[in-house]
């Protein structure tokens, strides 16, 4: 049978799983906060899996490949490593308490709840930028490896692709994702090693790449040349670290989103940590080796050295090698990674587009349900945007490079602001115009062949330079929030608080500190409201002594301690719920518990017959988890399971 007629019949059950995916998940989609975080029900295994995905990603299958065979294994490695150490592995060390705990949403919100509005809008527009091109970078790679294996129209293939992901992802968002992130990494799994060991029998190992590379040495020295370490101009090792550890996960909202929707702080934690070494191990350091093949025993195929193939179509011209319906497998595991990780771009913009430009400028009062009805509007948008930045020029290795220019921004304010209290909303949003306008400015420069900036330093380099020192000089010149103050003291003390008037939802807050709701996620969960409004809230009640932050920086900013001020705010509890109140439970909360113990077949059900929406039940969960009362189990939707702590305290109240 023709190759691509097997291509073809692998590629339609390919979709038609995609598809089915979509359409099973559907029915845990209500809200607008199932379709982007999926109610934070994602376990430990799943987000491994999801982090996985997104890093085996058509930019690692066409860029690791293509850097070993432009500079050498160094070069392939090299990227590969400060991807995934650099950006993923200490992304999850540093930040998973840190996101999970500030209950935002998305990146750009969580900048307004530390800065301000006018921050949050700028970072909301670099953030869809960003995405879109990471999305459009992902089709274009997916479309390099299928027509190096078809010989099929490229606008053709484009079309199919970008209509698969949208589609899918259309149908059911993260939910959809999720599951099928999970068959696409058994398949990479399988694949790419395979593809190796084949390669390896065929031709032998490492030895015999290095004495067939035509290139001088094979572990420092592709057919361009040697990877340069500290240079300015793309590409370089350091402007790797920039590029794809500080921009592309740092400052990029998807990777926040994969935090925020964990079960919890050591789930995301430990799915970042766990993914890192998986990817580098399993997909990354295979990945390079593949390259190293193409190098050494079909050099005169690239086109650097007279051939047709792009040095990021090695993958596919592999494929192209083997048995046709392996080596449509091998194609099918790029175009897999690539539609993972484009369809988490897409949810990673009409997110930020959602929550933090619809939900907040355009229609304030919109209702769960026509939030997710602008969700999915939202998706079409990003999807025309899309379409028009895959006509970037210079390829995979560019249109990335340009993508993750607008993502250093937004991880410049995300560093600052969680480590420096002081740094406040002039120097956010003065740093984040200066390093738009000035990547902008370059970048339209470039496209229009006016000048370009590449021959001097790389612009997401620059952007890094700008945004800092715009940042931190004209933080000078403002002034910081309260617990910034130089005379601010965190703990409380009869003489170092101001009197405030509470509000209802500063009264709710108090109740909520003394069921031992500790975390701002808790917080703004259960409420249902921008991280914003709760932060203002929270801002109140530490300014009036009536609650303590446990640090000024990390994640203890947003963990809190009720003050005994807090408490003789609150009316006086009967006896029974005073009791209730010392174990850390209400009435609902030991409600759920016994059905736990008793019917734990019904607890589906306890959400809904009590009104309690996604992102409360989330909170509940989180709640009773840290209490030693339940454990979380379920490898997709949450199964809640009573511990024997948890019967005691059943015992204790029956």
């Amino acid at each position: 049978m023709n190759p691509n007629t097997i291509f073809i019949i692998v590629f339609t059950i390919f979709c038609s799983i995609l598809i089915g995916a979509g359409l099973f998940s559907k029915r845990w989609v209500k809200e607008s906060s199932d379709f982007v975080l999926a109610g934070r029900e994602i376990s430990t295994l799943i987000n491994i899996v999801g982090v996985c995905a997104i890093g085996f990603a058509g930019t690692t299958v066409t860029l690791a490949p293509a850097f070993v065979l432009q500079y050498g294994l160094l070069g392939g490695l090299g990227w590969g490593v400060i991807y995934s150490i650099c950006g993923l592995l200490l992304f999850g060390l540093l930040y998973s308490n840190f996101i999970r705990r500030s209950g935002a949403q998305t990146l750009p919100e969580y900048l307004e709840m530390r800065y301000d509005g006018k921050t949050r809008s700028v970072v909301a527009v670099t953030s869809v930028i960003g995405m879109c091109g990471i999305m459009a970078n992902n089709v274009v790679s997916s479309v390099d490896n299928i027509a190096a294996f078809t010989g099929w129209s490229r606008p053709f293939i484009t079309a199919v692709i970008f209509s698969v992901i949208i589609v899918f992802t259309f149908i059911a968002g993260i939910w959809a994702t999720t599951i099928t992130d999970l068959f696409q990494i058994i398949i990479g799994v399988i694949v790419v090693p395979t593809v190796l060991f084949l390669l390896a029998g065929r031709f032998g190992w490492m030895e015999a790449i290095t004495a067939n590379w035509g290139a001088g040495n094979f572990y420092s020295e592709g057919f361009v040349g040697q990877m340069p370490g500290l240079k300015l101009v793309y590409p370089s090792l350091l402007n790797f670290v920039i590029c794809f550890a500080a921009a592309l996960v740092w400052g990029n909202n998807y990777y926040w989103m994969k935090v925020a929707n964990c079960r919890s702080e050591k789930v995301a934690r430990m799915s970042f940590v766990l993914a890192a070494l998986i990817l580098l191990v399993v997909f990354m350091i295979p990945l390079t080796l593949i390259g190293g093949y193409m190098g050494a025993f079909y050099p005169d195929e690239l086109t650097f050295n007279g051939g047709t193939i792009l040095p990021t179509a090695t993958y596919g011209f592999i494929a192209r090698t083997f048995i046709p319906l392996f080596g449509a497998m091998v194609v099918i595991s790029a175009c897999a990674a690539s539609i993972s990780t484009a369809s988490t771009s897409a949810l990673g913009a009409s997110a930020v587009a959602n929550r933090d430009i619809y939900q907040r400028i355009i229609n304030p009062k919109a209702d769960a349900k026509k939030s997710l009805i602008m969700s999915k509007f939202i998706m079409l948008i990003v999807g025309i945007v899309t379409f028009v930045l895959c006509q970037f020029p210079g390829g995979p290795t560019y249109l990335f490079a340009f993508a993750n220019c607008w993502l250093v921004p937004p991880a410049i304010l995300l560093g600052l602001g969680a480590v420096w209290p002081r740094f406040n909303a002039k120097g956010a949003f003065v740093g984040a115009v200066c390093g738009m306008i000035t990547m902008a400015v370059f970048t339209v420069l470039d496209l229009t062949k006016i000048f370009s900036i590449g021959g001097y330093v790389y612009l997401a380099t620059l952007g890094l330079i700008v945004t800092l020192a715009a940042a931190v000089i004209a933080s000078m010149f403002g002034t910081s929030r309260y617990y910034g103050q130089r005379d601010w003291e965190r703990v409380p003390s009869a003489n170092n608080r101001k009197v405030v008037i509470l509000n209802d939802m500063d009264k709710k807050i108090l109740e909520l500190l003394r069921l031992g709701h500790c975390y701002m996620s808790d917080i703004t969960d259960i409420l249902g409201v921008d991280s914003k409004v709760s932060g203002e809230s929270i801002e109140k009640l530490d300014q009036g002594g009536l609650l303590m932050r446990t640090s000024l920086s990390g994640s203890g900013f947003f963990t809190f301690q009720l003050t005994a001020k807090g408490q003789k705010e609150l009316p006086p509890l009967q006896e029974s719920e005073a009791e209730l109140a010392k174990a850390q439970l209400s009435p609902l909360y030991l409600k759920l518990l016994r059905i736990l113990a008793d019917n734990p077949e019904h607890q589906a059900g306890f959400a809904a017959q009590n009104s309690i929406k996604s992102m409360h039940m989330s909170a509940i969960s989180s709640h009773l988890t840290r209490q030693g009362y339940i454990r979380e189990n379920g490898l997709f939707k949450r199964k809640l399971i009573i511990t024997d702590k948890g019967r005691k305290v059943l015992e204790r109240f029956a």
